[in-house]
């Protein structure tokens, strides 16, 4: 998913809890797979960043070479612009976009 082109609010935003447990009728629910799913997000795009900024690393090991590299000052700042994973994962559960199931309310037939 590319998560620059979320609609999720940069800010916390409050919301009502009543329509966060709407799809699964337990609020703890919702919140828990809110919370797994803000995880798998904050994965993705410190992988995605990691791969950017390995483009920059030095092979020197030398910690007297510090220098600023102005294309990895600008990454660094368009990440931090992102909203939250949170934030990310609560908007796209509020737009039905999360995936989930509990095995534990399943039926055997």
């Amino acid at each position: 998913m590319d998560y620059k082109k979320t609609n999720a609010a940069t800010n916390t935003v409050t919301r009502n809890i009543m329509d966060l447990c709407d799809e699964t009728g337990n609020i703890y629910e919702s919140v828990a797979i809110i919370g797994k799913r803000a995880n798998q997000i904050s994965v993705d795009i410190k992988n995605e960043l990691s791969k950017k900024l390995q483009e920059f690393a030095s092979v020197s090991d030398s910690l007297d070479e510090v220098f600023e590299n102005r294309e990895q000052i600008e990454i660094s700042r368009y990440y931090e612009k992102l909203p939250k994973p949170t934030l990310i994962a609560t908007q796209e559960f509020i737009e039905g976009k999360v995936y989930f199931r509990n095995p534990a309310k399943e039926t055997i037939e």
